[in-house]
């Protein structure tokens, strides 16, 4: 099965789950998302690492690299191996004396190694046909910006969809989210645009 490679592209608030933050994934070679839901304490294992803190002691995924190093392995890369029921599974690949060894992780676990070893993520096309969010190459979007802007004589004043994150999905009609999905797209918010597709998936099933 062909690897796909993921890159951190940022680390949000979530909005969906509270005291939870959203980190999302971008295909290196495509123009797909994958955002994933995950605790405070490993957002914060990550945003260290991505913004160069430095800490007195070693926190808990610093003291993981340190026991491999010092055991003469390392972390050869990480791989998103399945989703399901809303779960995404991961996966270490662990390399000592030429062998290697794969190690079943929590995914926010395996993103927050990863970021510490500057190892490659990856993870497969059915993964990223489930959870992942499609989005407008920058040309296609400013195509798109045009088409939808009226004369500025015209211009009306944008509406607000900021309910949009507070509301049930359930109570809009079909309609209105694939509209919720594209403004969500556009704002670049893919863990929002992820539960609307989610939703609407559901009632195209049904």
């Amino acid at each position: 099965m062909r690897k796909i490679r993921l890159n951190i592209l940022s680390l949000n608030q979530s909005v969906t789950q509270n005291q939870s933050f959203a980190v999302i994934l971008s295909e290196t070679d495509g123009n797909r998302r994958l955002p994933i839901v995950i605790g405070a304490f490993e957002a914060q294992a990550i945003a260290l690492i991505m913004e160069n803190v430095k800490i007195m002691r070693p926190m808990t995924h610093d003291l993981m690299k340190n026991v491999i190093v010092q055991l003469g392995g390392t972390l050869e890369e990480v791989r998103i191996s399945n989703l399901s029921e809303g779960v995404f599974f991961a996966e270490l690949v662990l390399k000592k004396n030429g062998e290697l060894f794969t190690i079943d992780s929590r995914t926010s676990d395996a993103i927050a190694m990863a970021i510490r070893f500057d190892c490659p993520v990856y993870t497969y096309e059915t993964i990223l046909e489930m959870g992942g969010i499609t989005v407008d190459e920058p040309e296609e979007k400013e195509e798109k910006k045009k088409e939808k802007e009226p004369p500025k004589e015209e211009k009306a004043k944008p509406k607000s969809t900021s309910s949009k994150k507070t509301q049930d999905l359930t109570s809009f009609a079909l309609p209105e989210l694939q509209k919720l999905l594209t403004k969500a797209l556009e704002n670049e918010d893919y863990e929002q645009a992820a539960g609307i597709r989610d939703e609407i998936s559901k009632r195209e099933k049904s």
